[in-house]
């Protein structure tokens, strides 16, 4: 049994609403998480690196994983799947880490399914649409037709913002941090 009052955190956000760049904050600052690699099939944008920011498979290799129930949830977003790897889950808790998830909305509602009170799920809000127009360009990765399907799916995501335990507005990066290490240690038990 887990001294942690919760196993499981998942961060959820519009494509560029800072989640990425928290959940490596909170890696630094907590030894006790565990970083969920996700599979997906997307190709790598810009310095990443495979098994570091994501497990990039092939199209086949991750239905296959599917199929094979190797996957805790998966989801198609942007059309590429990603996923979460049941093995990694079921050893990281073993051995009394919590899981930290970067995740989207349809990942968050898996977890939630499979681990009920034991997740805790928080929604990175950005300031406004137009300023995460402007971090999505200033990544230089995306073409304007993913720029343009990135923001329509941030609407929709933004609308099930109220669904997650908690939300946080990244208007100042370090005013994020401080306030997710602030839900985190009253709800989970950090400090």
């Amino acid at each position: 049994m887990s001294a942690w009052k919760k196993k499981f955190v998942a961060l959820a956000a519009p494509s560029g609403g800072g989640k990425t760049t928290l959940c490596r904050m909170l890696l630094e600052k907590y030894p006790a998480f565990a970083l969920s690699i996700s599979f997906t099939t997307r190709a790598p944008r810009g310095a990443e690196k495979n098994g570091v920011e994501y497990n990039f498979v092939t199209r086949e290799h991750f239905e296959e994983l599917i199929h094979k129930g190797d996957l805790l949830e998966w989801a198609k977003v942007y059309d590429n799947y990603y996923g979460t790897s049941k093995a990694f889950i079921e050893s990281q808790t073993k051995q009394g880490k919590i899981v930290l998830l970067d995740v989207d909305v349809q990942g968050v509602d898996s977890l939630k399914k499979a681990f009920g009170k034991d997740a805790l799920s928080v929604f990175v809000l950005p300031p406004s649409l137009e300023e995460l127009e402007q971090r999505l360009r200033a990544r230089s990765t995306e073409t304007e037709e993913k720029i343009q399907k990135r923001l329509a799916a941030a609407k929709a995501e933004l609308s099930r913002a109220k669904d997650f335990d908690h939300q946080i507005v990244n208007h100042k990066l370090e005013e994020s941090f401080a306030e997710l290490c602030a839900i985190l240690e009253k709800e989970v038990g950090l400090c």
